[in-house]
Formats: C-alpha cells, sequence, structure tokens
C-alpha cells in the first residue's frame, strides 16, 4: 500500500477542508457559551415536548441578549441568555409556562460571570499548548533509541503537527455545525478537544513506534536506504528498505488495529448520538468527527511529514557532504 508516495492527495484534502472550516470561522464564527463569555442558563422540565422554536418567539419580548432555548428528549427545555437582571428570571418562567400550558419545574439555574469566562478561555489554551509541549517532551524521551540519522524528538513534533492539523480541522467544523445546528463554544467543547488529542496522539504513537522497530533492525544508512545484515530478518520485521518503503509497510501493519480500534469507538458514539440526550449532543458530534479525523491524520498526515522532513534532512546532508 502506497501511502507516503501520495502524500499530495492527503495534503490536498486536508488543505480543502481546513480552508471550508476557515470560510465559516469568517463568515459566522464560533459562537461562545455562556461559559466563555458569561450569562445565565435555567433548564424548565414539563409533561410533554417543549417547541423550542415557540418558546424562543414568546420570549422575544424580554429583548434577551444571546438567547438560545433547546429542548431536550426528557421534555425539559434549556434557555441560555445573557447576564439577566433582576426579576427576568420570574419573567422567564412566567411567559414560558404560559406558552407550554403547565408550571415546569426548574432543575437548575446558574450564572457565569465574564471573568470567570475569561479565565476559562485563558486555561483552556495554557493547558493545549502544556499538552503539546509534554506530548513532544515524552516522544523525544520515549523514541530515544531510534537509530540514526533520523532523531527522536522528530517523531514527537510530527505527532504535535498531527494533532495541531485535527485541532483546527474539528474548530473549523465545529463553527460549520454551530450553524447548522445551533451549537456553541462550551466547557465541552475544550474537553471534546482535549479527548480528540489524546486520541490522535495515540493512534500516532502506535503507527511511530511500529516504525521504530523496524528501524532498530537496520542501524547503518547509505543515502535514503538502509544497509543491513539479511541474516537480520525478525517477524514482521522488513529490513532493506528505504525510508519510503519502511514507513509504508509499517503503516499497513498498524492499520487494521487503528482502523477496528476507531470504528469501535465510532460506535459506540453513534449510539450516543443517536440515544444521548440534546445536552450532550454536541459534545458526542464533536468527537465523532474528532475520531475521524485523528484517525486519518495518524496514517496520512503524520506519516508522510515524518517522511517529507526525513528526506529534506538527508538531501541537505548530502549536499553538505558533496561541497
Amino acid at each position: 500500500m502506497k501511502v507516503v508516495s501520495r502524500y499530495k492527495i492527503w495534503f490536498s484534502f486536508s488543505l480543502i477542508v481546513t480552508l471550508v472550516g476557515i470560510l465559516s470561522l469568517i463568515f459566522w464564527g464560533l459562537p461562545l457559551g455562556i461559559d466563555f463569555k458569561g450569562g445565565s442558563s435555567m433548564e424548565l422540565k414539563y409533561s410533554q415536548k417543549v417547541n423550542s422554536s415557540e418558546v424562543e418567539n414568546s420570549l422575544k419580548s424580554l429583548n434577551l441578549k444571546n438567547l438560545i432555548v433547546q429542548s431536550t428528549s426528557q421534555n425539559t427545555v434549556i434557555i441560555k441568555t445573557g447576564e439577566l437582571a433582576q426579576g427576568q428570571e420570574a419573567q422567564i418562567k412566567e411567559i414560558v409556562n404560559a406558552k407550554v400550558g403547565e408550571s415546569g419545574q426548574e432543575i437548575r439555574f446558574e450564572n457565569i460571570g465574564p471573568t470567570v469566562g475569561k479565565d476559562l478561555q485563558r486555561k483552556a489554551i495554557i493547558a493545549i499548548i502544556l499538552a503539546c509541549f509534554g506530548i513532544i517532551l515524552y516522544l523525544a524521551y520515549a523514541f530515544r533509541t531510534v537509530p540514526p540519522p533520523i532523531s527522536s524528538w522528530k517523531f514527537g513534533v510530527c505527532a504535535v503537527a498531527a494533532l495541531v492539523h485535527d485541532t483546527v480541522v474539528i474548530i473549523g467544523l465545529y463553527s460549520v455545525m454551530a450553524h447548522l445546528f445551533g451549537f456553541e463554544v462550551d466547557a465541552y467543547f475544550v474537553t471534546a478537544i482535549l479527548t480528540i488529542i489524546g486520541f490522535s496522539v495515540h493512534d500516532t504513537i502506535v503507527v511511530f513506534d511500529r516504525i521504530r522497530e523496524n528501524l532498530i533492525s537496520r542501524p547503518q544508512w547509505a543515502g535514503s536506504r538502509v544497509q543491513s545484515d539479511h541474516n537480520s530478518q525478525g517477524a514482521g520485521k522488513s529490513p532493506a528498505l528505504t525510508i519510503e518503503e519502511n514507513i509504508d509497510h509499517s503503516i499497513v501493519q498498524t492499520m487494521i488495529r487503528s482502523l477496528n480500534t476507531s470504528i469501535t469507538v465510532l460506535v459506540v458514539l453513534a449510539t450516543m448520538l443517536i440515544l444521548g440526550g440534546s445536552s450532550i449532543r454536541h459534545f458526542v458530534a464533536t468527537l465523532f468527527v474528532g475520531i475521524i479525523f485523528g484517525t486519518y491524520s495518524s496514517i496520512f498526515i503524520a506519516s508522510p511529514i515524518l517522511f517529507l522532513w526525513q528526506r529534506w534532512t538527508m538531501r541537505r546532508t548530502a549536499l553538505k557532504n558533496a561541497s
């Protein structure tokens, strides 16, 4: 299976998806929930299904800022707005009760100030940055036994490049989903991004570890080909291969495992997406898309980047030696 040599196809696909996301961010933006910009959230429970559109129209007379109304399969309605003035909470309940035709039970009500929202934004960014640095350092240490001329820290940088790719793609596509389905960025979204990062890196490490194992069996390089004793061939190993052939062979060896793991997770997420409540639907949908792109990037983005970087390094070294 040729993966590395077709990197232009994979990179072009990623570029198209990324551009779609960037255009969505430019024209539609990324709506921040009350977790980030502050506001109020109220959930009321009724004995019947609530029409969210009718409730939203009935509340327009209050001129509430950033009004979002969501109905759930548990006969509850979630109302999110900007920070409420004194007395507006009671007005909202009165209007909704009149519209539904019964007195609803208030399950929860919470206010989140803008200061808390800004602090959460800052901590979310710091968490993602620290996770990236931690991954680079860990992989540089874990892959320290890889033979020269390839450096162990390149594996970490390539893994982070793949997860940055996933993060950018997911944020862009989330903007599309937010526009189409009314999703908004909240603490669940940050949790989903961090989970996707962890899954993407895990999948990438599976491929990289097999590349490392195959490289260890052939320590001497000549140009782009490894010279090794044919007697050193072991089960599952592939000595005397170019770096491109080595990576392709390693991908084939690990692809079934990666696909089986991802498909198992996707089946669970699909079940939650269909049967789960609306309060976690955007979280599950983000994970579903993220797992797909995390698996894709581990095979078709991280590995080709490693190959192209190593090929560029070897060519530069060859030019220096020739001069």
